[in-house]
């Protein structure tokens, strides 16, 4: 697996994905990862198990909300994505603590606002 960052040329991360995880591989990673990059990874597995329709992805919310105050832009905006798909309850609290955060403290030369993510992510909520 590998992800490459946001660059100067493009505002989202790539991530490439030779073989799919096990939402309880993916718990385990997310548990005790060895870098950010490996977080980043099991997050856009989760967002791609949302989007292919396996609900069982908010049975996970626990291990999910100890990066709820990273101030890493790229967890965060995944983080947002999978809480904008979900809509866990305990997930709107965060959201904000988050958005406040990033305005009192903005993300530093990451090439993107993850606010946009994160402030969408609110506003699915209050639809």
């Amino acid at each position: 697996m590998s992800v490459s960052y946001p660059n100067q040329c493009r505002n989202y991360c790539v991530v490439d994905i030779p073989r799919r995880h096990s939402l309880s591989e993916i718990k385990t990673m997310l548990e005790k990862p060895k870098s950010e990059e490996e977080v980043i990874e099991s997050l856009y597995e989760l967002n791609l198990m949302l989007d292919e329709g396996n609900r069982d992805v908010i049975e996970i919310y626990p291990t999910l909300s100890k990066y709820n105050q990273t101030r890493s832009p790229n967890i965060q905006t995944f983080l947002a994505g999978i809480y904008r798909k979900t809509k866990i309850p305990d997930a709107f609290g965060p959201l904000f603590v988050m958005l406040i955060q990033n305005s009192i403290n903005p993300p530093k030369d990451c090439g993107f606002d993850p606010n946009e993510e994160i402030g969408g992510a609110i506003l699915e909520y209050l639809a």
